[in-house]
């Protein structure tokens, strides 16, 4: 059997978790420690943790997780659930951690103990980086650690934290990650975070396969588009968009370069130094990414598939395919699809 072909840079992590694995080498497991303080914000922790779950679906066993309380007893989150962590912080100093992240919330009060800034103290002194959720910046902020650095807090501690870190900056965003210490004011901001934080650690194709996993919802019902390129020019972009909207009848390369005001061979470099692929190849790219949606999230028949992203037969399409995932869209997981593939095999 032929080796499959990898995707471009601009669409590997969107496919990551459908394509075989490159070998990479051996890394290094990322582990991540959690102080769960009292009266923490629940979604907040879930949400950073989950980050750590889905990345494990796609780098299987590339992240580990620990909770920690400040005496190793039962914590209540805000939700009122109660938390029974793995052990006291005093265990973190011992593990080998790259990141631990102060779960704080709304109701948690602002007072730390001398113990807690100690271990923080000296978490950071071994190089394990820090972040705080909700108000968790200031328990940060309280043991010295933030000068130099900049940060976010919910609105409602913002004061505490400029008061006790005059040499910080607080930030009025969801999430901040500068250097090894990181905030994130809000449930959402604390996905981010980590998000952002694990691209620097593990590399954005990881990142980006998170994020293509746990936006299901939108990518069932809709077109999901790969991740946004922030820093390409506009008639590329232009290009791209023009793509997208045309997926079951291609444009050529001639009327691509019409609609964007370009030169063929200039619509070429933009391609070639911005993204690091060709305009052919990064179409081919996006119909078998948008094929691949429609085969696990739609009841359309293998044939309909096809022709709507632009194949002109069932053999070409399952010939790209096999090239992409390594196995033919007959084979792709159809979830929730019975009744089609019942139709299929009548």
């Amino acid at each position: 059997m032929n080796p499959t072909r990898n995707f471009s840079n601009t669409l590997s992590g969107h496919n990551s978790r459908f394509t075989p694995p490159v070998d990479a080498g051996v890394r290094q497991q990322t582990q991540v420690g959690f102080l769960l303080l009292e009266h923490f914000s629940l979604p907040a922790f879930t949400q950073a943790l989950d980050t750590l779950v889905t990345a494990n679906l796609i780098q299987p066993g590339s992240c580990a997780s620990s909770t920690f309380s400040v005496d190793g007893a039962a914590v209540t989150s805000d939700l009122g659930i109660v938390i029974c962590p793995a052990a006291a912080i005093t265990s973190g100093l011992q593990q080998p951690l790259d990141l631990l992240v102060i779960c704080a919330g709304l109701r948690t009060p602002l007072v730390a103990s001398v113990q807690l800034t100690g271990w923080l103290q000296a978490l950071a002194h071994k190089g394990v980086a820090l972040a705080g959720l909700w108000n968790g910046a200031w328990f940060m902020s309280q043991a010295g650690l933030l000068d130099g650095y900049r940060c976010t807090v919910h609105p409602e501690h913002r004061a505490a934290v400029a008061e006790t870190a005059p040499r910080s900056h607080v930030s009025s965003e969801s999430f901040v990650v500068d250097r090894d210490r990181l905030s994130a004011a809000s449930p959402a901001g604390a996905f981010n975070m980590v998000l952002e934080w694990l691209g620097t650690k593990r590399g954005t194709q990881l990142t980006d396969g998170i994020t293509a996993i746990l936006a299901f919802e939108a990518s069932r019902y809709r077109r999901a588009s790969p991740a946004p390129h922030a820093n390409i020019s506009e008639p590329l972009r232009e290009a791209i968009n023009l793509m997208s909207a045309n997926l079951e009848e291609p444009l050529s390369q001639d009327q691509l370069a019409s609609y964007v005001g370009r030169s063929k061979r200039q619509i070429g470099r933009l391609f070639q130094h911005q993204l690091g692929t060709t305009p052919v190849r990064y179409y081919m790219e996006l119909r078998i990414t948008e094929s691949r949606r429609l085969l696990q999230y739609s009841e359309l028949p293998l044939l309909s598939v096809a022709i709507a992203c632009g194949f002109v037969s069932a053999s070409h399409f399952s010939k790209c395919y096999t090239t992409f995932f390594g196995y033919s869209p007959s084979k792709e997981k159809r979830f929730g699809c019975i009744k089609s593939m019942q139709r299929e095999v009548k």
